[in-house]
């Protein structure tokens, strides 16, 4: 495990070091899947074992044992702007297994208001039509457990296409690699390596509609904006452990160690990378019904008078599982700890294996 680890860390400590262009983009893809993990503050790298593993950790779906369907919707911004997703995955053999997931993030019925005066000065509101600008993330999985009793490794493939209505559109491409270990004591450790290559997103602009939409304030037209974008390499390192008591009572306890190779305002930052931790639990009874909870999220926040204040992201959910459907619950953002607004998300699985 200790090499897999070492070549994980070299390759991405490469990637990095090799960027100089503008390195902020795709962040729809990082919001997560599944109310159950966004319960937990996305503490799940090392346990996640469902159907969901294409997005956390893919080396989990090795755990798969009959096909599985994920379906999640939430909204943002007063439900001005909806996330979307659904998973498949599905077993192959004893050793290995496949996945594959879409997810889209979008804003509907925009109203584009550019022709609204002709060149006369004349207003006509028929002249208003609406757009919608939309994120797509396409994965592929495939996952594979070693020859080394709890080793288990997964790769990703990722298609990017965002489009914003008319005006503009990209195509990117990606890759994300991962593993997972447990011991003989129960132990879980996983490490999920997003965009390890960088994911590349390549723009097509309408530069005479673009033309048109700048040049309306103000009456200037404004340079084209850069028509390539990279998502630099993430790193989420993960440990968990699940308790049973009395049989009926269970508690699994896990943690997460988000790296970033940047600084930036995380609770840990130098000029080469920034660590936020995050923290989660679950509490179950029976294998039917779930208590979840955790904290993540943290950051220093410099305010107005140039101090700075620490603020995290608490989340709270629930769930229930009964003969191979689960429906899942999660709250985030309560106690109004972070600038984000409010989220309900709602979560779907569906084990095949209740229809056999």
């Amino acid at each position: 495990m200790k090499n897999y680890i070492v070549i994980l860390l070299t390759l991405i400590t490469a990637l990095v070091s090799a960027q100089s262009t503008r390195k902020y983009s795709n962040e729809f893809m990082n919001i997560g899947v599944d109310a159950a993990a966004l319960g937990m503050s996305n503490a799940v790298v090392s346990h996640t074992a469902d159907v969901n593993s294409g997005y956390w950790n893919p080396a989990g779906l090795v755990h798969l044992e009959d096909n599985q369907l994920s379906l999640m919707h939430s909204s943002y911004f007063a439900n001005i702007a909806n996330y979307n997703y659904i998973g498949y995955g599905m077993s192959l053999d004893d050793r290995s297994a496949v996945g594959i997931s879409l997810i889209r993030f979008g804003v509907d019925d925009i109203l584009d208001t550019t022709q609204l005066i002709d060149d006369e000065g004349n207003i006509n509101y028929d002249r208003i039509s609406t757009f919608s600008t939309a994120d797509y993330g396409l994965t592929f999985s495939y996952a594979r457990k070693l020859p080394l009793d709890g080793l288990n490794f997964g790769v990703n493939a990722k298609i990017i296409r965002r489009i914003i209505g008319d005006f503009a559109s990209s195509w990117g491409f990606g890759l994300d690699a991962g593993i997972q270990f447990e011991n003989n004591s129960g132990w879980k450790f996983g490490i999920m390596a997003r965009d390890i290559t960088t994911t590349y997103n390549a723009w097509s602009i309408d530069e005479e509609k673009f033309e048109q939409i700048s040049g309306a304030v103000d009456g200037q037209n404004q340079e084209l904006p850069e028509t390539t974008e990279i998502t630099i390499p993430k790193l989420e390192i993960g440990m968990s452990k699940k308790w049973i008591f009395n049989y009926d009572y269970s508690l699994l306890a896990a943690a997460n160690l988000n790296v970033r190779f940047e600084e930036n305002n995380d609770i840990f930052s130098t000029s080469f990378a920034s660590i936020n931790p995050a923290l989660g639990f679950e509490f179950g009874y029976t294998d039917l019904v779930f208590l979840r909870g955790g904290v993540g999220n943290f950051q220093n926040e410099r305010q107005i008078d140039d101090s700075e204040n620490l603020t995290f992201q608490p989340n709270f959910g629930v769930g229930f599982k009964y003969k191979g459907i689960q429906i899942d619950y999660a709250f985030t953002d309560i106690g109004d700890q972070s600038a984000a607004l409010y989220s309900n998300v709602f979560s779907l699985k569906i084990d095949f294996s209740i229809f056999r």
